[in-house]
C-alpha cells in the first residue's frame, strides 16, 4: 500500500512539473493558503520563486516517508528551479514527537536535512515496531555533523 502511495505521489509530481513548464503564471499565489501550509519556520529546499511547491507532510518514524525521501531529492535534483519543496511535521507514530525535536535541534545548527537522511538511513536502529527509541537517536547524531550538547539542550527547551 505504501509503495502505490508514493507512486501515485511520485507520477503526481512529475504531472505537476511537466504541466508547469507549458503554463504561463498569470495570478498571483493565494498567501492565505501558502500560510497554511508552509510556515516560516518550516524546512524548505529549492527555490523560493518555483511554479511547483510540495509540502510534505513527514514522520521521521514513518517507513513510507523513509521509501518516499529519495524519490523526492531526485525529483529535486532533475527539476532544480522548478520545485520547491517545504517540510511539515505530521508525528503520528509513538514517541516521533522527541524525533521531530531532535530534528528541530539540527535545524537550529544548519543541519536539518543531514539529520532528516541520517533518520531515514538508520530507521531501523530507533524504531521498532512504528515506536521510537529516542535514547538511539542521541547515538547516531554524530553522524550527521551535530554538536550532541547543544543539540540536546535545544531540544529540551522545545
Amino acid at each position: 500500500m505504501g509503495a502505490i502511495v508514493v507512486l501515485l505521489l511520485a507520477i503526481g509530481v512529475w504531472v505537476l512539473v511537466q504541466s508547469s513548464a507549458d503554463t504561463a503564471s498569470s495570478t498571483a499565489a493565494n498567501p492565505v493558503i501558502e500560510e497554511a501550509l508552509a510556515s516560516v519556520q518550516s524546512p524548505t529546499l529549492g527555490d523560493p520563486t518555483a511554479k511547483v511547491h510540495i509540502v510534505e507532510f513527514l514522520d521521521p518514524a514513518c517507513e513510507t516517508c523513509a521509501v518516499f525521501s529519495p524519490i523526492l531529492k531526485r525529483f529535486m535534483a532533475t527539476y532544480p528551479e522548478k520545485i520547491r519543496l517545504v517540510v511539515r511535521y505530521a508525528p503520528f507514530h509513538e514517541g516521533s514527537s522527541g524525533a521531530v525535536r531532535v530534528l528541530e535541534a539540527a535545524k537550529m545548527q544548519g543541519r536539518f536535512w543531514e539529520a532528516l537522511d541520517l533518520l531515514y538511513r538508520t530507521q531501523n536502529v530507533w524504531t521498532q515496531h512504528h515506536q521510537v527509541f529516542l535514547d538511539r537517536i542521541w547515538q547516531l547524531l554524530p553522524q550527521a555533523g551535530l554538536d550532541l550538547r547543544q543539540a540536546e539542550e535545544a531540544a529540551q527547551q522545545q
